[in-house]
């Protein structure tokens, strides 16, 4: 049986899906009677067991592990005599008992209690420990060995510890839950056990695998850290404000008026080397990346590339750690404290694969802060950069498990991720005023314009020859014989904050800051980190807000939305102040002066035909939000639109959306502006692209100065021009935008039991989340999300043909549960779920189709095929790749009723309210492009297939 499908990266071939189908057969037939079985796709990677429905879906969804091959977890067994020359099967973790794993995880924690440990010479040694470690080490090691009560095989006491903490943290429950229920399984336990009666005394078992965190107390008004030379002291020296809170007398232990917590950097990156599993993972970098034309990774960048030649001794060894770090702000009480911010600055390595890089699981939470720092953040960093500089000059002895060799650990900072707030607070660079953007500097182009400091003068980096540089009144009334700006290194910038005169932290400055300063705020604490200065880039520009406010920015334009549309009336004002445009000029009529609705605003029928079609899309499970509850279809808005909500629409449906709504001269720059972010926010780029995506952008930037006022253009429109630049020079942009730090923000607001003391929460959460996530790289199936043995994704390497394997099977291979017979979806029941949308635009989205299909929708799919491929005598289509301009689609017709839509029609059909539900079938689907005039033109169509 030939099982090629588990290789086929089209999830939606029937090829897969029959495979799917022979999957759940032969489960069933090798396990009769079981009610669940292990899950194989690359989520759950055969650590959980689902129903056959729930298998068949994540199968669909997620694509199944492609090295699983040989289905031994499901009742295969392999003919060892006939397969002694076949590749072996990595992911497939043999069966272990868990008493053995807890016994690794001890001897990785303490890696000289290890017996195999090279004595060739003393430094390859582990470094002795102290005896505090050391009585650890035995406590932990006396749990591990001691029986749960007499007579238990199966568990320990440390054994179950960890079983059910990892639980209490997968759902969530409060200590006085955990405690009530950890009585009630001691009382069900033999008298004599040996279980710990409350959450407390659990902690206290763990406490051996967990890395701590210290207390450091600030001043009140963020002058200075009660930190090392200054640790004894009892007021500020430059404030003069008390460290402690006034207190009773008669109380003996004093409270602080503010604290810090600090989590060392050193020991959280030692425990990367202590597992064999993400030992060998941390040179990938450097032994297994492909250095091609592709970049997956920000190795494959142009600053790591140059950081390597700067620091050939660093790069020489590739266990050196590089690292980014992040952070911004959340509110641990939600709306019931709006003043309250805590700041986390959290640290990540890229050294990992793409597959494991930007987990949660290899995140490391470094400094919490309890409220906001402001520009005294640096006043907050002063620990982590003392570590991080003695990281760099002297490294730290650490035991690599991989080679049971000991080995220097050195790390470097290769840049920070933030919104544009945090951005100025970490770099120094004021992100407001006339010199907003941290890249041109004082050179950037701005002026009043509506009230407000807009940016213009893109046409800066058109070629010197350019027809547009000479134009005037279609732009800003002048033309343009400037260069682009200039490009400052780190040296030139250090250069310039040295001979700047700042105050300090916790003063405020009597007089107007000099002209001098420019936009410097303050000298930014990273510039002591002996190499910062000779990087290619510091500081990120992250893509995730920069593209929601340019989605807000344009959307509201476009829709004409009071409070968020640029075209108001001082922008019209401001037309006739610059003489330009005179179209767009204030109406007058005697004493009044009315703004009529411009060229490239919506009229109220067209928005309204919009906002139905926007309600009626649906997207698969797991895609996209419900954006039809941000739509409001009669106040002619969008309400409560996340940052991914707006990335999905962006990317996907505006330019379906405004195809034949808007003119084509508005409708052709939005076109090149979502092809934009789609290439741009690609899993993997390529050096050419982003070389055309350079240029694509100045196109779009300059066609909106002749389309829209002055006071569109705000810091976040203006910043898209250096997006490309940063990609060639840091790589992918999923490894350097805000989504993985807000996903874990989330996490760790969801953490707060205690909303008297929510940072205490917080830190303790984690601490303790640290160490069963160390737990669980010995033992996968206690680690929640289940990250640490995924195999890679298609998409990073081609799949490899499957081997030649005798195997034999058997009916009683594997002790499984009883599995539930297998019944196809009648075709009289109701329809299957919505799995989504296919191909709506110029971009790779595959449509993920039921599992099991009943005879109606395979009939549906095979009328959509025909469609798509049917032969006709127009000349071939143009592919809808990312390299190449997408088709514009002139209609989507979505809902029952499609078919008597004429096929030249140039509306939207917006799906009826009674059709908007989620399992309602669908009779016919058809779409048909034009080219824009209501006839057939001479660009290809598209056909687009939208399942609901």
């Amino acid at each position: 049986m030939s099982r090629r499908w588990i290789q086929n990266p089209n999830r939606c071939a029937d090829e897969y899906l029959d495979g799917i189908e022979d999957f759940i057969e032969f489960a069933r037939r090798h396990n009769p009677g079981a009610t669940r079985i292990r899950c194989p796709c690359r989520r759950c990677n055969n650590t959980l067991f689902e129903s056959i429905e729930t298998v068949g879906f994540h199968l669909v969804r997620n694509g199944m592990i492609e090295t699983y091959s040989i289905w031994n977890l499901h009742g295969e067994q392999v003919d060892h005599a006939s397969s002694s020359n076949a590749p072996r099967v990595d992911n497939v973790e043999p069966i272990v008992d868990p008493n053995d794993q807890v016994m690794g995880i001890i001897q990785d924690a303490f890696p000289f209690a290890s017996t195999n440990i090279n004595q060739e010479g003393e430094d390859d040694v582990p470094t002795p420990i102290d005896s505090a470690e050391f009585e650890q080490y035995e406590k932990l090691l006396k749990n591990a060995n001691q029986e749960l009560y007499p007579g238990c095989e199966s568990f320990s006491v440390l054994t179950a510890i960890m079983e059910l903490m990892h639980r209490k943290i997968k759902y969530r429950m409060s200590n006085l839950c955990f405690d009530y229920f950890l009585g009630v399984f001691k009382r069900m336990l033999p008298t004599d056990n040996c279980l710990p009666k409350d959450h407390k005394h659990a902690q206290k078992v763990l406490h051996g695998l967990g890395l701590g965190y210290e207390k450091i107390h600030a001043c009140k008004n963020n002058c200075m850290l009660f930190y090392k030379e200054h640790e004894t002291l009892d007021t500020c020296p430059i404030c003069n404000e008390s460290r402690f809170k006034m207190t009773s007398q008669n109380r003996t232990t004093k409270i602080p008026q503010k604290v810090m917590r600090y989590l060392p950097l050193k020991p959280r990156l030692q425990r990367l080397y202590m597992s064999m599993h993400t030992a060998t993972d941390m040179r990938w970098h450097k032994e297994k990346r492909v250095d091609d034309d592709v970049m997956r990774h920000p190795a494959d960048g142009e600053a790591w590339k140059e950081f390597d030649r700067t620091f050939p001794e660093f790069a020489a060894d590739p266990r050196n750690v590089r690292l980014g770090l992040a952070t911004d702000e959340f509110n641990p009480y939600g709306v019931l404290n709006q003043h309250h911010s805590t700041w986390p600055i959290f640290a990540f390595p890229y050294n990992l694969p793409p597959w494991k890089c930007m987990k949660k699981e290899y995140m490391m939470t470094t400094v919490l802060i309890t409220e906001d720092p402001g520009r005294s953040i640096d006043v907050y960093l002063r620990p982590l950069v003392d570590e991080l500089k003695d990281l760099w000059t002297n490294g730290v002895r650490t035991y690599d498990k991989s080679t049971g060799r000991m080995f220097t650990l050195r790390a470097a900072v290769m840049w920070t991720v933030n919104d544009f707030p945090a951005y100025a607070m970490v770099s120094g660079w004021s992100t407001k005023g006339y010199m907003a953007c941290p890249v041109c500097k004082e050179d950037v182009t701005s002026g009043w314009h509506a009230g407000k400091v807009c940016y213009l003068g893109h046409r800066r980096w058109l070629p010197w020859d350019h027809e547009w540089r000479e134009k005037d009144k279609e732009f800003d009334g002048n033309t343009e014989r400037r260069l682009r700006p200039r490009e400052w290194s780190g040296d030139e910038i250090l250069e310039q904050l040295n001979r700047l005169d700042f105050a300090p932290f916790g003063k405020t400055v009597s007089r107007t800051r000099p002209s001098t300063h420019l936009n410097w705020t303050h000298k930014p604490m990273f510039f002591e980190l002996p190499y910062w200065s000779k990087l290619k880039l510091r500081h990120n520009l992250d893509v995730m807000h920069v593209e929601k406010n340019v989605f807000d920015t344009l959307v509201g334009t476009i829709l004409d939305i009071e409070g968020k549309t640029k075209d108001t009336i001082k922008a019209r004002l401001d037309l006739e102040r610059m003489g330009i445009r005179r179209g767009l000029w204030m109406n007058r009529d005697s004493d009044k002066a009315r703004r009529d609705l411009a060229f490239f605003s919506m009229k109220p029928n067209d928005k309204k035909e919009f906002l139905k079609f926007v309600s009626s899309v649906k997207f698969p499970d797991g895609y996209a939000s419900n954006i039809a509850r941000c739509v409001n279809v009669d106040g002619g808005k969008f309400t409560g639109f996340k940052s991914h909500d707006c990335h999905v629409f962006m990317q996907r449906l505006l330019l379906v959306g405004v195809r034949h709504l808007l003119p084509e001269d508005v409708v052709k720059p939005i076109m090149l502006l979502s092809r934009f972010f789609s290439q741009l926010t690609a899993k993997t780029l390529r050096r050419t692209d982003m070389f055309q995506l350079r240029h694509d952008i100045v196109q779009v930037l300059c066609k909106f100065e002749m389309i829209f006022p002055p006071a569109f253009f705000t810091s976040m429109i203006h910043v898209m021009v250096h997006l490309p630049e940063e990609a060639l020079l840091a790589g992918p942009v999923n490894y350097r935008w805000m989504y993985p730090i807000e996903r874990l923000l989330g996490e760790l607001k969801k953490s707060v039991r205690n909303r008297a003391k929510p940072e205490g929460s917080i830190i303790e959460a984690w601490v303790q989340y640290e160490s069963l996530t160390f737990c669980g790289i010995n033992d996968p199936s206690l680690l929640l999300p289940h990250f640490w043995f995924a195999p890679p994704p298609s998409y990073l390497s081609p799949p490899s043909p499957p081997s030649s394997l005798s195997v034999r099977t058997s009916a009683t291979s594997l002790p499984s549960p009883p599995l539930q017979p297998f019944r196809r979806r009648p075709p009289a029941a109701s329809p299957p779920p919505c799995f989504g949308l296919s191909r709506i635009f110029a971009a790779d989205f595959s449509l993920l189709r039921p599992p099991f299909r009943t005879p109606e929708m395979s009939d549906l799919i095979r009328r959509g095929r025909s469609m798509t491929t049917a032969p006709s005598s127009d000349p071939p289509a143009q592919s809808a790749s990312a390299a190449t301009a997408p088709a514009m689609l002139d209609h989507v017709v979505v809902g029952p009723g499609a078919s008597q839509a004429p096929a030249s029609s140039s509306s939207s059909v917006a799906q009826p309210p009674s059709a908007r539900r989620r399992h309602r079938p669908t009779d016919t689907i058809d779409t048909t492009s034009t080219d824009g005039t209501g006839a057939s033109g001479s660009q290809p169509g598209i056909t687009t297939l939208l399942y609901c």
